[in-house]
């Protein structure tokens, strides 16, 4: 008889024989190829409705929503890399539960998990499962990432306590599909279909595949110019999309860091804001990597 701490590889063994289709799928597994699947059919349909309102209201969402996710759920929800004041906070994390990329809490409790275990057997979204995988295709996959962290179901994100004892985040993962629907109800009520299609179809599209970059190409190709125990890489084509985020080796060698781009020409829009912010006396106890953590990460 296998010791239980076998048990989640077991698991994992059997889901890869089965494959990532033929496979047992859960309703949250349905829900979210469902989304992504429309997500892409409306992008598709955007460029035949063209239409400038809709295209600028697409373009200024995107930068909310984008700026949702990096700063407030990673920088500030993941790695408390520094503090507002709680009005502004749920702001952010607001326009980051508009971004397609389901609620705060997954979305921590995922992250948290990836750089305990990075690029090993229990990182959710490691590369050594390939690109697919590791770009969209853990987004579709609710048992294995459970399997993967060794919990027996994935809704028990027992690594974000502080989140789960707010009513606000709670709120926001309980509802949060809701919120998407409001969403696009509003767009399609104001311009139609166009609207519908850039606000939400492109917009979505955009966004994910240029954050899952990070997942997948930051950890396959570009510099690696600290000794972290993983395979993350600064890719600059990456960053750029991703307000900063592409500077994904700079990130695991420093995750407290709420600067990612390092040096001067690496841009960092995040940082840029976090900084502006800091400026007006919104943010506070900002860190970042000092003179004593770049010598000890510095590879010899």
């Amino acid at each position: 008889m296998a010791p239980p701490e076998s048990t989640p590889i077991l698991e994992l063994e059997k889901m890869r024989k089965r494959g990532f289709w033929f496979r047992k799928w859960d309703s949250a597994d349905i829900t979210n190829l469902c989304l992504i699947i429309v997500r892409h059919v409306l992008g598709g349909c955007a460029p035949f409705v063209f239409d400038w309102g809709a295209f600028w209201v697409a373009l200024v969402l995107l930068i909310f929503t984008g700026l949702g996710v990096t700063l407030g759920y990673h920088r500030l929800l993941t790695h408390r890399s520094f503090k507002i004041p709680k009005w502004l906070e749920y702001f952010f994390v607001y326009c980051g539960a508009h971004g397609g990329q389901k609620d705060p809490i997954f979305w921590v409790s995922v992250h948290k998990k990836h750089h305990k275990y990075a690029d090993t057997e229990k990182d959710p979204h490691t590369p050594m499962e390939g690109f697919w995988f590791s770009h969209m295709g853990w987004f579709c996959h609710n048992q294995y990432i459970a399997a993967k962290c060794g919990e027996s179901r994935s809704g028990e994100y027992s690594n974000v306590a502080e989140l789960k004892a707010q009513w606000f985040y709670r709120f926001l993962h309980d509802t949060s599909i809701w919120h998407t629907v409001a969403l696009a109800a509003l767009l399609y009520l104001h311009g139609g279909f166009p609207y519908l299609a850039w606000g939400m179809g492109m917009r979505e599209l955009v966004m994910n595949h240029f954050t899952f970059l990070v997942t997948s190409a930051s950890h396959m190709w570009g510099q690696r110019p600290w000794n972290t125990p993983d395979t993350s890489t600064n890719n600059w084509w990456v960053a750029i999309l991703t307000f900063g985020e592409g500077w994904h080796n700079n990130h695991h060698a420093f995750p407290k860091s709420a600067r990612h781009g390092l040096e001067l020409w690496q841009f960092d829009l995040t940082w840029e804001l976090i900084k502006f912010l800091h400026m007006v006396g919104l943010a506070t106890d900002v860190k970042v990597a000092t003179e004593a953590d770049k010598k000890r990460m510095a590879l010899r």
